[in-house]
């Protein structure tokens, strides 16, 4: 599977192996599409040989690096998710960053109306799973950042 590639491999460890059925999208990383649109993809699930020759991105990232490797600035949504205090024990965080960082870059390709931003929201966020019970906080966060980042929400 992906997320053993990832973890054994790579050393990229970020993303969790939650329920190892694709159910909890803890392991979800970005798939990015040769058009520039990028989907989710749960790594518990998908063999490492379907990745062969296409861009994905990790947790790892999201964040802006400097040269030596360190995080110089958090993205949008990490950032929100900090300033929210969205996750407890934060194994779920990962997934969480990456279908919100999805949603976000399909809003900048197609803004929704202000009143669909709760049911878009949800709609994007509605299989990941907490455990410990952070949706509001994350939901809040994700909110924030499609209502003050120009361009996402029209009307």
């Amino acid at each position: 599977m992906m997320i053993d590639f990832l973890h054994e491999y790579l050393n990229l460890t970020g993303s969790r192996l939650g329920c190892g059925e694709g159910m909890c999208h803890a392991c979800a990383i970005i798939l990015d599409g040769p058009d520039g649109s990028s989907r989710e993809i749960r790594t518990c699930i998908t063999g490492a040989h379907l990745f062969e020759g296409k861009s994905v991105r990790t947790i790892e990232a999201h964040a802006e690096r400097g040269a030596n490797g360190d995080v110089i600035r958090l993205s949008a949504i990490q950032q929100a998710f900090v300033e929210h205090f969205s996750f407890q024990c934060g194994y779920c965080t990962p997934g969480f960053v990456t279908g919100a960082t999805v949603l976000v870059e399909h809003l900048m390709r197609k803004p929704i109306r202000r009143a669909e931003v709760e049911r878009t929201i949800e709609q994007a966020l509605a299989q990941h799973i907490c455990r410990c019970t952070g949706y509001v906080g994350y939901y809040e966060a994700v909110r924030d950042v499609i209502l003050s980042t120009p361009g996402l929400v029209r009307g």
